[in-house]
């Protein structure tokens, strides 16, 4: 662990480069357009890096995972020397899907068709009748085809586009941003997928903003800063963006409702790290700092040794992150919430959401996890439950987020809808949708990288 200046750790965190925007209106029929959907597919997201797995569900060599992506199916194998290789769900044969199940562990993966063998590499190392092709042996001339694959904190992204930039540079500045936080040793804790009747960019749109959190969120003005004079809104050249919401303390809305008070949310905070919320009475915004204080001084021998690599700000603060096309992630001290939107094989009014959550899962500590989908013991075996919409809950605030996106997927669709009106806090939808059209034009084949964006 490296230790740091006291200057160092109270320091806020550094601006991103703010792209100037264009203005984009963003139209109801990018939501409701087969056409467009379509132009989305084959210009946007066979170009672009996709969060899809996860390093630790893979230990063993032969041991996979399979995730839909649209139309296409996606293996992603760890390899006898620890590596992991991904490949196209498909049979060279005759276009047999070779697995089925979102994860197992093989020898090799058989086609269930015509019984072609293919290795966890890729090789096809058995044909049925392989002297009766007139090419050939197959053995000899296939292989499954390959689509890149890097890792970070612990996840597994993807690219279809074989002349991809590589990861570090598609991520750009969240690489250094995740970094510290350990995330590759962190445990998932919660794991919903629900089948959504909107097209997937209602979700994210929703995630790339905050000006709905005093109507949506109510409850979250108890410890969350949902006041944007007090949140630091960043967008970077490579698409994605970030938002710092300072968290701890009341909310500075409350100053318009009554007046500041400690609420439940924030009192088990305290609690939590020993500290007694009647304590401060009349100084209510006092506890971020304290909260800070105390979680420096206790949290390593509590187990959390990485706190040591935060900044005094990262250990209460909530850093909500868009990765471009289609993750969004609130990342605090001892949480990550995976909020991830797939588009739909051939529908673009509907999707697939991922609602998961990932903590630290320190030696020696048993308190149960805190996530969005309620407590969850921290030795719980968690099972990935996958459902429509409206069928069981997604959790408090995501069920909150979503009961509003059915109408105004069917707002989109009436021609009284003209387009968008946005205040600033809301410029980070812009953004994601110019950058969208940029790799819709050709513009935007790979993100422009650090030193060609300094020497323009």
């Amino acid at each position: 662990m490296t230790k740091h200046t006291a200057d160092w750790y109270a320091a806020p965190p550094a601006r991103w480069p703010q792209p100037v925007l264009k203005g984009h209106t963003i139209p109801g029929y990018r939501y409701t357009s087969k056409a467009f959907a379509d132009q989305e597919w084959e210009k946007m997201w066979t170009k672009t890096w996709l969060l899809l797995g996860r390093e630790d569900e893979i230990p063993e060599p032969g041991d996979y995972q399979m995730e839909e992506i649209g139309p296409e199916s996606i293996i992603m194998a760890r390899q006898h020397d620890g590596s992991i290789k991904a490949f196209y769900n498909v049979c060279q044969h005759r276009g047999a899907r070779l697995v089925f199940n979102e994860a197992g562990s093989v020898d090799a993966f058989t086609c269930p068709y015509h019984g072609w063998r293919w290795e966890i590499d890729g090789r096809l190392t058995y044909a049925q009748d392989a002297e009766d092709f007139p090419e050939g042996d197959p053995c000899k001339n296939l292989v499954l085809e390959e689509v890149r694959c890097e890792t970070f904190a612990g996840f597994i992204f993807v690219n279809m586009d074989p002349d991809c930039v590589g990861l570090k540079d598609y991520l750009g500045p969240v690489w250094d941003d995740w970094a510290p936080y350990e995330i590759h040793t962190w445990k998932r804790y919660l794991a919903l997928t629900a089948r959504l009747p909107v097209n997937w960019k209602v979700v994210l749109d929703n995630f790339n903003e905050s000006y709905h959190l005093p109507t949506v969120h109510p409850q979250a003005e108890s410890s969350v800063e949902e006041n944007y004079r007090w949140t630091q809104f960043d967008m970077s050249e490579e698409g994605h963006n970030r938002m710092w919401m300072r968290a701890g303390a009341p909310s500075h809305i409350l100053e318009t409702k009554g007046g500041v008070t400690i609420l439940d949310g924030l009192a088990q905070q305290l609690r939590q790290w020993d500290l007694d919320p009647a304590d401060f009475a009349g100084r209510e915004y006092e506890t971020r700092e304290a909260l800070q204080r105390q979680m420096r001084k206790l949290g390593p021998e509590r187990g959390y040794a990485y706190f040591d690599n935060l900044r005094d700000h990262q250990l209460t603060d909530v850093y909500h992150y868009f990765l471009f096309p289609n993750f969004a992630v609130s990342v605090w001290a001892d949480g990550f919430h995976f909020l991830r939107a797939r588009p739909h094989a051939t529908d673009p009014e509907q999707c697939v959401f991922d609602n998961w959550w990932y903590a630290p899962a320190p030696e020696g500590v048993t308190t149960p996890v805190m996530t969005a989908g309620g407590i969850v013991e921290r030795d719980a075996e968690v099972e990935h439950e996958v459902f429509d919409f409206g069928e069981k809950s997604l959790g408090v605030p995501i069920d909150q987020d979503m009961a509003v996106t059915p109408g105004q997927q069917k707002g989109f669709r009436s021609r009284g809808y003209t387009g968008v009106y946005l205040p600033r806090q809301e410029h980070r939808i812009r953004r994601y949708h110019e950058v969208l059209d940029e790799y819709i034009e050709g513009k935007r084949p790979a993100p422009r990288l650090a030193h060609q964006v300094a020497a323009e």
